[in-house]
């Protein structure tokens, strides 16, 4: 404990109030404390009673603020609001708080419509859920609309301004009050109805949709039938949820916890009417270790904010010496009387007990998910470690490749992964500069110094400005590389990194039968055909050479374009790039319309006509504003076809997303047609 800490907790007061936990100027955890000398100093006293999070917590901080509250009431409601605000890494966080649809009806309104919205507001409106299963309940909703003509419109003026109904009523499936076809009373009769449905008096609907199901199938409407049949299932899955579990009626929410070694997990039943309406489990992180009571209260404290139905009564698993606070928060969000309490019997006890069965259900799944992510990620790097004998653990792996057609437009890509899952955003692309003809070891020693030369240079330029690693292109260096092909390969990615000063653990992998190969060893390494290092590397293996065929393929593509532009009077080199950077693909240029070819940079409407005509199969492209079309410097083919020619990444939308070389420095954007089933 440092001399500042020393003095700071002499100096605490016997006030109720929270307390910022500080490592390095950061905020690693926020509490409360009904007397902040007490609380405080707890921390830095004998560990033998703290639990692990909490020694691991204590050992990093070197500075702390408090600050001084009235009372319990406001140290909670400050507590909450500072870890929302600051999020700290030692506090528990509820994970993904999902909102979940809820069907809401506004019957002060005249004519209201049912609508599906993801927060409920206090608006004096109808709110029906929540409803965890979302594509169901639009399959309701298709249901509400067919069978009950409410308006669907956002917006609908007053005293039927409307002349004529819109294609839902004429369909029959608005009651066009907009129109003043139909009263208010003989409106809120069809609500009323609707309102009944989802309270659970579902027999009519049920019943009409299995009697049209079994009308279409015997008239061999089979496409009808089935959409009978899902409208059907869904109006069960969601309705089954609302079976009656308590004759009283009541609302309430239990709330259970398990811990499933890493978190813990709270699993949530919503009872609505004496009806369980939902159940919905949330990971609560860094929750393992913690006390049921303590889990639960940070949990209502963040999953009952402003957004979330509050009932009159929460159900938990274990109080706490803070659950009247609590209560008294709750009561004050919710505008009304809330209760927590802990089930003793009767029905109340066995909706605890089944909450209690999920959760446990819930978080043993969980473990075993997690330890199945475990073998593909840091125990596969744990195991190629020990198979390669590195050092360290090779937590980013680069892996090269190499694709051409004949030795034409060759490129290079380079992919990542990072702690074992690939980072896409770290993708490189590079064009071939200084080799001829099909040469994939020499193309392979270019790639690898030029990556290498960069990254060296980059990380001078950013130590030189006290800037970090993260902010370069290259500047962050592998554990680890990953060379397609054999020894030969190998060696030519060794010599292209000692070239740039560079020493780096580099291993190639060979397809035949997966033979790994190391640098100044005779024999290959061969991993169990079932290992989860050999996984992984297959996995980096197969990215790197998809990534480079799917670039080839685009460049090819765009060669072939850029030459048949090269034939359309009135496109010259200026209009041809504008077209070539505008479209991203090439099927998006051959499928332009005229209005779409007008809005490339430099096009003028006789210039698109040509393109359109030449594309859609007309004989005579008519020349157009002169001969060369535009001014401009002819830069060539290959630089029309390709700008992206430095070693500079631009961003790229593709389905493993990229980085990709840029001319001159300057970003662009590509979307990379997928390519697959091509040999390079």
């Amino acid at each position: 404990m440092n001399a500042q800490l020393e003095i700071k907790l002499s100096q605490l007061p016997d006030s109720p109030g929270c307390y910022l936990m500080k490592s390095k100027g950061e905020i690693i955890y926020v509490g409360k404390a009904k007397n902040l000398k007490n609380r405080v100093r707890q921390y830095f006293q004998s560990s033998r009673n703290h639990t692990p999070k909490v020694c691991a917590m204590v050992s990093k901080v070197d500075d702390f603020d408090i600050v001084l509250v009235d009372g319990e009431l406001e140290a909670l409601i400050l507590e909450c609001n500072l870890i929302k605000l600051h999020r700290p890494h030692y506090n528990i966080l509820l994970k993904d708080d999902k909102q979940y649809p809820y069907i809401r009806i506004d019957l002060r309104q005249d004519f209201p419509r049912v609508e599906l919205v993801r927060r409920m507001g206090r608006d004096g409106a109808r709110y029906f859920g929540p409803y965890i299963g979302a594509t169901a309940v639009r399959e309701v909703m298709d249901v509400l609309r067919s069978e009950f003509p409410l308006r669907t419109c956002a917006n609908m003026p007053s005293g039927g301004a409307h002349k004529r109904a819109c294609v839902h009523a004429q369909i029959g499936q608005c009651m066009a009050p907009c129109t003043g076809s139909v009263t208010r009373d003989e409106y809120h009769a069809v609500v009323k109805r609707v309102i009944d449905f989802l309270n659970g008096n579902d027999a009519d609907i049920v019943g009409g949709l299995e009697a049209q199901m079994r009308a279409a199938s015997q008239a061999m409407q089979f496409e009808k039938a089935a959409m009978y049949r899902d409208r059907l299932r869904a109006v069960r899955e969601v309705m089954q949820k609302q079976k009656a579990v308590s004759v009283r009626g009541d609302d309430y929410d239990v709330l259970a916890c398990a811990s499933d070694g890493e978190d813990a997990l709270v699993q949530a039943l919503f009872m609505r009417a004496g009806k369980l309406i939902g159940s919905e489990t949330f990971v609560m992180e860094r929750g393992d270790g913690e006390a049921p009571g303590r889990l639960l209260e940070e949990f209502m404290l963040q999953y009952y904010d402003e957004d979330h139905q509050i009932p009159p009564m929460i159900l938990v698993q274990e109080l706490t010496e803070d659950s009247q606070t609590l209560e008294g928060l709750l009561r004050e969000k919710r505008g009304g009387a809330l209760e927590i309490r802990l089930p003793q019997r009767g029905d109340k006890r066995q909706m605890m007990e089944m909450a209690l069965k999920n959760a446990r259900d819930a978080a043993d799944k969980r473990a075993a998910q997690l330890r199945r992510s475990y073998e593909r990620t840091t125990g596969a790097l744990e195991e190629l470690k020990r198979a390669l004998g590195l050092e360290r653990l090779p937590r980013r792996i680069e892996g090269y490749d190499i694709s051409n057609t004949q030795g034409a437009l060759s490129v290079a890509s380079m992919v990542v992964m990072q702690d074992g899952l690939p980072d896409k955003k770290e993708y490189r692309h590079f064009r071939i500069k200084t080799v001829e003809g099909p040469n994939d070891f020499a193309s392979m020693h270019e790639v690898i110094e030029r990556r290498f030369r960069h990254g060296v240079a980059e990380r001078e330029e950013l130590a030189a400005s006290g800037r970090p690693v993260t902010e370069g292109k290259f500047a962050r260096m592998p554990d680890l590389v990953l060379i397609d092909g054999g020894p030969e390969q190998l060696k030519n990615a060794l010599d292209a990194a000692h070239a740039a000063g560079v020493s780096v653990p580099m291993f190639g992998l060979a397809k035949r039968i997966e033979e790994i190969y190391l640098p100044g060893r005779d024999e290959t390494i061969l991993l169990d055909r079932h290992s989860s290092a050999l996984h992984l590397i297959q996995r980096l293996r197969d990215e790197a050479h998809r990534f480079a065929i799917t670039h080839h393929r685009q460049l090819r593509a765009r060669s072939s374009i850029s030459s048949q532009l090269d034939t359309i009077a009135g496109i010259g080199e200026k209009r041809k790039r504008a077209l070539l950077r505008h479209f991203k693909t090439v099927e998006q240029l051959r499928s332009a319309s005229i209005d779409e070819l007008l809005e490339a940079d430099g096009m003028s409407r006789p210039a698109a006509e040509a393109v359109h005509a030449f594309f859609h199969g007309a004989q005579d492209a008519t020349a157009v504003d002169g001969a060369g079309g535009d001014s401009g410097e002819h830069a060539g083919m290959a630089e029309a076809v390709e700008p992206l020619e430095a070693d500079e990444p631009v961003e790229a939308t593709a389905p493993a997303g990229a980085g990709e070389p840029a001319d001159a420095g300057e970003p662009s954007k590509a979307t990379i047609p997928a390519g697959t089933g091509e040999s390079d």
